[in-house]
């Protein structure tokens, strides 16, 4: 579970992939190689799925994942497009959230005012209709503010005038 970069000054970036080291990493590298960051492999992070009973195993990591969101100014998730969605481990860890509105409504409060960023991947040409829908509202509903996405396609040119816009605007919030 690497952390790095400090806190309060810096994104933290949650990358849910099915991949260690596959392309919304190289994304993730890319976009935010001038940008001080601390990254959160959910792969590397046991997230128990969501229980109505608030159940969880003693492993599990979401309450400090809660935690570390609050120490940043600014979150950004970082999923692949699978089936013109999230990835499973992206979908599985928005569930949790769920937590933040009831069990751990401090944390969730704790989320006003920080800023919301999206990278993806994937092969079609565009993003796929509705694909940040989940992310903005996620964000509005915990009085976050959406900032923007970038997408790559993996059929075009990498999108270097989009990431220094995109790692520009995250700077501007950090």
């Amino acid at each position: 579970m690497p952390l790095s970069a400090s806190t309060a000054t810096t994104p933290l970036v949650v990358l849910g992939s099915a991949r260690q080291a596959g392309d919304t990493h190289r994304l993730v590298a890319g976009a935010l190689a001038k940008v001080p960051h601390t990254l959160v492999n959910l792969l590397d992070w046991p997230v128990a799925p969501y229980s109505y009973d608030h159940e969880y195993p003693a492993e599990d990591a979401f309450p400090h994942l809660a935690s570390l969101m609050v120490q940043h100014p600014a979150i950004v998730f970082a999923t692949p497009v699978y089936w013109y969605s999230m990835s499973g481990v992206m979908k599985h860890f928005l569930d949790r959230l769920t937590d933040l509105t009831d069990s751990h409504k401090q944390l969730g409060r704790a989320l006003a005012g920080k800023h919301a960023f999206l990278l993806a991947v994937g092969s079609d040409h565009n993003l796929p209709e509705g694909f940040e829908v989940p992310f903005r509202r996620t964000a509005a509903y915990f009085d976050m503010t959406f900032e923007r996405s970038l997408y790559q396609s993996l059929t075009q040119p990498f999108p270097e005038e989009e990431t220094r816009q995109f790692a520009h605007q995250l700077r501007g919030v950090c």
